[in-house]
């Protein structure tokens, strides 16, 4: 690659940060509320570390053996749950270590492989999950930050609870000390038009208030991890406090099919 790839991906970086501050502005919202979660699945991990080296140091990855992977290549890991107060980036002078975000659907028998370099899952969809997630995480005495997954539009390919199954779900994942709630998270119906996705974002902000209002979600959980590269925009107007973003960070840098990593 050429060295120019490193500017190309820190211009990325800016622009992408000068956007979600243009949300939150428009919003009446304080930029450092939203963390900025950079998905690396389809980029070398060179870049990923680059993006170390720029102060993000938020790295998600959709597949259990891929995150592996790169945890191990990239050495010492954080484990704690990112800083309201650190913003966006991190501010240290040499390039931090990663915390690895769990995105995609976790099989039980990967969280032992899984969890001893991630310990926030997003994807956290079933009251069986849970259990094994808290079994897992007993037997490590660790403590995992998980996110509700929720299906908001019900789609029949993808996965996570429905809507009127989430508090149920609330209360499974309260009744396990090991697991700490840190609220919702879900992927809209693709649409190029970032503006299908508002109703959507809109509808899982008012279940976690309603979750909250009603005390099932403590002051921890107010947490929603929502928007993705084309409808990033629109997701923090309407509230994430986490965007996943793959695409939008990338562009102009060469890409990897994951199958060969």
């Amino acid at each position: 690659m050429s060295t120019d790839w490193r500017q190309t991906l820190r211009d990325n970086v800016t622009r992408v940060q000068a956007n979600i501050a243009a949300a939150c502005r428009r919003a009446g919202r304080d930029p450092a509320e939203v963390r900025l979660l950079a998905v690396t699945k389809y980029v070398s991990l060179e870049v990923a570390r680059e993006l170390l080296a720029a102060g993000l140091v938020d790295l998600g990855e959709n597949r259990v053996q891929q995150l592996v992977t790169r945890a191990q290549a990239c050495g010492t890991a954080r484990f704690d749950w990112p800083d309201d107060s650190a913003g966006r980036a991190d501010s240290s002078p040499a390039p931090a270590a990663p915390r690895w975000h769990m995105l995609g659907h976790v099989q039980r028998n990967k969280l032992k492989t899984l969890l001893p370099h991630a310990r926030i899952v997003h994807s956290l969809d079933s009251a069986r999950l849970a259990e094994a997630v808290a079994r897992q995480a007993q037997e490590l005495q660790v403590q995992v930050d998980v996110l509700i997954e929720v299906n908001i539009a019900g789609e029949a390919a993808k996965t996570g609870a429905l809507p009127a199954d989430v508090p149920a779900l609330v209360a499974a994942v309260a009744a396990f000390p090991p697991l700490r709630l840190r609220g919702l998270m879900t992927m809209t119906p693709y649409d190029p038009n970032p503006e299908t996705s508002r109703p959507y974002f809109a509808q899982l902000r008012e279940l976690l208030e309603r979750l909250r209002a009603q005390g099932a979600v403590g002051p921890g959980g107010r947490h929603l991890s929502m928007g993705m590269s084309q409808d990033y925009v629109v997701a923090v107007e309407e509230g994430a406090t986490i965007v996943r973003l793959g695409s939008a960070l990338f562009d102009g840098l060469p890409t990897t099919d994951p199958r060969d990593l």
